[in-house]
């Protein structure tokens, strides 16, 4: 599977750098005249400076948590004065969405609920490549698994296939039996959907007494798919990649051949930033994936999926140039309470930042049910670990979270790099 989806996998990594801040401003000018919820994110900046990361590290980022809680107040009419000027559009999208009934194809809802369009733009989805990559070719016959009902998972692998030119039948989930039977009527080339239920389709195969020889690729999202079930499937046959994206942003990243990450998918600029901040990190730092995407139907400013990865170094051995990530490595939103009070990832980045001796940090909180116990661990070099450092960081984290915690010094480079700001470790048996 050497061959691209198109010439934009493999073009010059600086190429792509300046193609894609080449049209960020006018894409930001745009998403500003239709969309009032970026209109707002961006109010007092002129984007036409928007021309470099540098200068988009300086716009706020905006959380799922709050894309929600700006679709929940449109829809309850929370600003009672804007109702009666605000369109429908707004209402149901809380203002990310540019295009409305007739222009969007189909709506779709996620969890919260949150509201996403899709347009009549071919691989709206934009997950072509990902099946590209993971062998899917035209002509064939692609078995969907995924839901084709209240989230856009379906039309997501339905769209982006049609896209290369497949076949889809649109299987959805449930009725295992019913699935074989139909597999073994048409003969499908490859499958998507998540890992667990192909795997359950497979052993309900087997406990009928036939083979489903056809499939010979899938496209796995949704679960994890590490590498002992990557054998799982290889033992029978089946060579499984992953594709890691979202209701809102569409495909994020994709695995290819070379096994060696996931490959940002072309026409998003991906940032990881430290959790609870806006703060891009160096390369190789775990922290949270934020997403800018050009979709000028539902534009998305520095959008904060809340999912942890880390960049991985140099370009991937299948010869695709775009950045790489190492794969979803947990939840950035690690926001807990403690003796009663919400402590959040950027109290920690706030007490940390008072002192420029210090590295990392992390918030520790153990302790049983009613007996909560919080200890704040810090790198710094054994020259500055003063007594008064201490009692300094005691009174900054008591002004900050308004509770007490144990201050504990910890050599440069011991805490793990793995974007963890709060460690709850206490037993609630």
């Amino acid at each position: 599977m050497s061959e691209y989806f198109d010439v934009l996998e493999h073009r010059d990594v600086e190429v792509r750098e300046q193609a894609l801040f080449a049209v960020l401003p006018e894409a930001l000018k745009t998403a500003v005249a239709r969309a009032p919820a970026i209109a707002e994110q961006l109010q007092g900046v002129n984007v036409g400076d928007i021309s470099n990361r540098n200068a988009l590290a300086n716009l706020p980022v905006i959380r799922k948590s709050e894309l929600l809680e700006r679709q929940l107040a449109r829809r309850n009419g929370a600003n009672k004065a804007d109702v009666a000027a605000q369109n429908e559009i707004e209402r149901v999208f809380g203002g990310f969405s540019t295009i409305g009934w007739g222009q969007a194809l189909r709506v779709f809802a996620s969890p919260g609920p949150i509201y996403e369009p899709e347009s009549a733009r071919a691989d709206y989805w934009r997950f072509g490549r990902a099946l590209f990559a993971a062998g899917f070719r035209k002509g064939m016959l692609v078995y969907n698994c995924f839901s084709y009902h209240f989230t856009p998972a379906g039309s997501m692998f339905e769209t982006g296939a049609h896209a290369i030119g497949c076949t889809v039948f649109p299987g959805g989930i449930g009725q295992t039996e019913m699935q074989v039977q139909t597999i073994l009527d048409l003969k499908p080339d490859g499958y998507t959907g998540t890992p667990s239920f192909l795997r359950l389709i497979l052993e309900k195969a087997d406990a009928m007494g036939v083979t489903l020889p056809s499939i010979k690729r899938a496209l796995f999202s949704g679960e994890a798919f590490p590498p002992s079930l990557q054998k799982w499937f290889a033992d029978r046959g089946i060579e499984g990649f992953q594709a890691y994206g979202t209701a809102d942003l569409g495909l994020i990243a994709y695995e290819t051949e070379a096994r060696d990450g996931l490959v940002v998918a072309e026409d998003i600029i991906l940032e990881i930033v430290r959790p609870g901040t806006t703060e891009p990190l160096p390369d190789g730092e775990v922290g949270e994936v934020v997403v800018t995407t050009l979709n000028p139907d539902y534009p998305l400013v520095r959008f904060g999926t809340g999912d942890l990865s880390a960049i991985a170094p140099g370009t991937s051995a299948c010869g695709r140039t775009n950045k790489r990530i190492k794969g979803w490595l947990g939840r950035a939103d690690q926001t807990t309470k403690v003796r009663g009070m919400f402590v959040h990832p950027k109290q920690v980045d706030v007490i940390a930042r008072r002192f420029p001796q210090l590295g990392r940090a992390r918030l520790v909180v153990a302790g049983a049910v009613g007996n909560d116990q919080m200890k704040l661990v810090v790198e710094v070099a054994s020259a500055d670990a003063s007594d008064e450092l201490k009692q300094s960081l005691v009174g900054v984290v008591r002004e900050v979270t308004k509770l007490r915690a144990e201050i504990v010094f910890a050599e440069p480079g011991t805490l793990p790099n793995d974007g963890k700001i709060i460690d709850d470790v206490r037993s609630y048996e």
